[in-house]
């Protein structure tokens, strides 16, 4: 399921409205593609444990049921606030200081926080404040502008990690909870209530960027709210709150987290997600350009140009060729591109369908790895 909406809010802090729907900053910009920030430092590697799947109770089914205060009282420990402070130039390209709020989510007692990466691109201080009103400088491990994943490690002792859930389990109409810094409000984080409304979502917040997998809820989600918990009613984080749709009532959106924690993991061992490298130059194929240029076909990837000695390449790919599948999957727009590489990496083969004038072939193409 696939829903084309402009804009998006990304919500990282009060103040900044870009397309994510929980951080605040004193500067507007929209969500374009950048470098991923480099790990600021190296920490030990470790690893986010895998959930265990548990069935989700019915909230209130029996006496022993937890009620919900009893839950946020266990969860607020796990959940902290980040502060952010970045140099902006204004319409003169003269330095002014700006500053943002999002929220973050403790996974283990090495220090590791799982946020959004808007929170934290681009910044030159992240500021973390625990539940104890310790407040720490954090360095950034490493983050993804198209996955809006990042995360950050604190040097502190006694952290409590957020208990996580399996989102694969969730059903529409769900409850659900939304925790995190919103309006960066004093008084600690807000909890805000509702449903899990669709599961699976896709929307485009930007030109070249397509999230995929993510939970719809209706729970109010609000700058400030970014990369904080959305949470079952055992207690357990099911998705990172992300964006929100500023021109709906009650639509936002959080990052599933059965899909995420394999790409968290590789940021807190490496970094950097690796997406196997292909090694074109690509254009979406509309029917404004199919009709102009005599396509055979009006929806796909067109290839713009074929890097020398890159995998595309070495498959005989070449400009013009307009790609259509990659793995039976229908491909139409390059946005889409992307969210399918992020699945391989280096040495993986991966099939593409793709019509060279009018003829549909497949070749299998062997990825590299992604020039630094």
């Amino acid at each position: 399921m696939r829903a084309r909406i402009f804009p998006v809010m990304l919500v990282a802090g009060v103040g900044l409205m870009v397309i994510a729907a929980c951080t605040g900053a004193t500067a507007t910009a929209p969500l374009t593609p950048s470098p991923t920030p480099g790990p600021a430092a190296v920490a030990t590697p470790t690893t986010v444990p895998t959930p265990t799947a548990t069935a989700v109770p019915e909230p209130f089914s029996s006496p022993a049921a937890r009620t919900l205060p009893e839950i946020l009282r266990e969860l607020i420990p796990s959940i902290v606030h980040i502060q952010t402070e970045a140099v902006r130039l204004d319409m003169f390209n003269r330095p002014v200081p700006a500053s943002g709020v999002g929220t973050g989510a403790i996974l283990d007692d090495q220090g590791h926080i799982l946020t959004n990466n808007h929170v934290v691109e681009g910044v030159s201080r992240i500021l973390v404040t625990l539940r104890d009103g310790r407040a720490l400088e954090a360095v950034l491990i490493g983050g993804d502008v198209a996955l809006d994943l990042a995360v950050l490690r604190v040097d502190a002792q006694g952290l409590v990690p957020m208990p996580l859930g399996t989102s694969s389990m969730l059903q529409v109409g769900d409850q659900v909870t939304a925790i995190g810094h919103a309006l960066n409000l004093e008084g600690g984080p807000t909890v805000t209530g509702g449903w899990v409304s669709a599961l699976d979502r896709s929307i485009d917040v930007s030109p070249t960027i397509t999230m995929r997998h993510l939970i719809q809820t209706d729970a109010a989600i609000n700058p400030g709210n970014s990369g904080g918990p959305l949470i079952n009613m055992a207690g357990e984080m099911i998705g990172i709150n992300t964006a929100k749709l500023p021109s709906g009532e009650g639509i936002g959106f959080a990052i599933a987290i059965d899909p995420a924690l394999p790409l968290v993991n590789e940021l807190i061992d490496h970094g950097v997600i690796e997406r196997g490298f292909l090694g074109i130059s690509a254009i979406t194929i509309d029917e404004t350009l199919a009709m102009n240029f005599g396509l055979p076909i009006s929806a796909g990837i067109g290839v713009g140009s074929v890097a020398p000695g890159s995998p595309a390449q070495r498959a005989s790919l070449e400009p013009g060729d307009i790609i259509v599948a990659v793995e039976g999957r229908e491909i139409v727009r390059v946005s889409e591109l992307d969210s399918v590489l992020v699945r391989y990496r280096r040495g993986d083969d991966i099939n593409l369908e793709f019509y060279r004038g009018d003829t549909r072939n497949r070749v299998t193409v062997t990825l590299g790895e992604r020039p630094s």
